[in-house]
């Protein structure tokens, strides 16, 4: 989880941020060429060639006839950055352990910039949504409407979560999602109480999420833990209270095992 939104940041460079929008439209657009680009982004087509050639010579473009991709460079990035992110190290396992034992998909997350990050999701034996749980991997995500996000939220100082709301609103993905702040802040007050977040077909209509906090020892949140399957199934009530407490002993357990990791800073030193 991060706070880097101040007021008073430096000023960015355009010819860094140009050569972002690059990168983000041949994710969007899923490759492209130079004139496809030169549209989508309103620049000449001589400016598009060339950063798309410089892209290219620093190995993070590829060329297939007239089209040009993103590079395997960014997998390669994406793996080092996770596994350097000490809840993916030490969540990783858990999750394992707890799809295999509910059988459904397990969630591990957390927030950035304002938005939901997956780190890791895994599916067991009868778990539903393998297309759309793996392309939710490959996007940030509203952090309202899913049981780690609204977990999440539950957490962060009120004055955090505003300004989410005031930046990226609380659009609807379903009947069912929260779209109205201070329904959203009674939600968040109900899963502070009760303990676990709730997307009951907020997110996909059908579809139901239990998610449970992950915080370190200073009670900052480091993201959330969660599990979904089919609304008929999680709504059974004994099979949701199996779900209930499986979710919660997992992201104690995480938690417990990051605390650890962290406390090992904490002994004294020999001159």
């Amino acid at each position: 989880m991060t706070t880097d939104e101040t007021p008073g940041s430096p000023r960015t460079l355009q010819t860094v941020s140009r050569a972002l929008d690059v990168v983000q439209a041949l994710k969007r657009l899923d490759g492209a060429g130079v004139t496809e680009l030169a549209d989508h982004l309103d620049i000449s087509k001589s400016v598009a060639y060339n950063y798309l050639s410089t892209l290219r010579a620093e190995k993070f473009v590829v060329k297939e006839g007239d089209t040009y991709r993103l590079s395997l460079q960014f997998l390669l990035l994406g793996e080092y950055v996770r596994n350097q992110n000490t809840l993916y190290q030490i969540g990783k396992p858990e999750l394992d352990t707890l799809a295999a034992e509910t059988g459904e998909f397990a969630h591990l997350a957390t927030e950035q910039h304002g938005l939901g990050v997956n780190l890791y999701k895994v599916s067991g034996d009868k778990a539903v949504g393998d297309s759309y749980q793996v392309n939710k991997l490959q996007r940030a995500d509203y952090l309202h409407f899913s049981a780690t996000g609204k977990a999440i939220l539950s957490q962060l100082p009120r004055e955090r979560v505003e300004w989410i709301v005031d930046r990226y609103g609380l659009p609807a993905k379903t009947d069912e999602t929260i779209t109205e702040r201070g329904d959203l802040f009674a939600a968040l007050e109900a899963v502070r109480e009760r303990g676990y977040a709730l997307n009951d077909e907020e997110e996909v209509t059908g579809l139901q999420a239990i998610g449970a906090p992950i915080c370190d020892r200073h009670d900052r949140v480091l993201g959330s833990v969660s599990v979904s399957g089919p609304v008929r199934r999680m709504k059974e009530p004994e099979y949701h209270d199996d779900i209930v407490d499986q979710v919660i002993n997992t992201a104690n357990v995480i938690e417990v095992n990051v605390n650890m990791d962290d406390a090992d800073d904490d002994f004294p030193t020999f001159a």
